[in-house]
């Protein structure tokens, strides 16, 4: 049953910390979450999504695909931050190319990269997640769109990427910034960017269904 509660809510669910002030209903389960415990296992191909309550104008909301995660450092791009430009706007021998292109993260903003489901057909590209492979031969990756062997449903450009050092994400998830999700090339290729966290939030099921109707922009200070 629900109950309508006015005070310091502490949650703790599977990689997931916040405390909040609130005044809405919520399930009884989120009120005794004892039962289920967090998880530190990260590998490359899983997808972070950033807390609810995470003001960091880079990362809210963001739904980021973790594409290496090493002891030295790990790397990722946010999936869910389109920009208003296209493929066409940033090469000029690549005018026709009607394809969108997204804000990857803060690290090295100079620079083009790329996410693809073409591994049989893009040589050097780096499988990351089932359906899914990173970078490959750029000249490769033109031809194809020159040719129209490429559809923006196959492809995903980004500007710039997120970039940890050495440790530095796992202590930021033992802090619960992120939570940690599966990945699914839908996610990439097929979702709408502007529902993707709540998407993949509502998809992890149980308690987490509840924290993907939290609403954007809540602050409880």
């Amino acid at each position: 049953m629900a109950k309508k509660i006015e005070r310091f809510l502490q949650i703790e669910v599977q990689g997931l910390h916040f405390l909040e002030r609130a005044f809405i209903f919520v399930p009884s389960i989120i009120l005794n979450p004892m039962n289920i415990h967090p998880s530190s296992v990260v590998q490359s191909g899983q997808v972070l999504l950033a807390e609810p309550f995470m003001q960091d104008p880079y990362f809210q909301r963001a739904v980021i695909l973790l594409c290496e995660h090493w002891e030295h450092g790990s790397l990722g791009f946010i999936i869910n931050k389109p920009l208003e430009m296209k493929l066409s706007d940033l090469l000029a021998d690549l005018s026709d190319a009607d394809f969108e292109v997204s804000y990857g993260g803060p690290v090295h903003t100079d620079t083009l990269h790329y996410l693809h489901d073409l591994g049989d057909i893009i040589d050097d590209s780096v499988k990351v997640a089932d359906g899914i492979w990173m970078g490959g031969d750029f000249e490769q990756v033109k031809a194809l769109i020159r040719n129209e062997l490429i559809t923006p449903d196959r492809i995903r450009f980004f500007i710039g990427y997120s970039g940890w050092s050495g440790g530095q994400l796992n202590e930021e998830i033992e802090v619960r910034s992120w939570v940690t999700a599966a990945m699914h090339p839908n996610y990439l290729f097929k979702s709408p960017s502007s529902d993707l966290w709540k998407q993949v939030m509502y998809n992890k099921g149980d308690v987490y269904e509840i924290i993907a109707d939290i609403p954007e922009g809540l602050n409880w200070n």
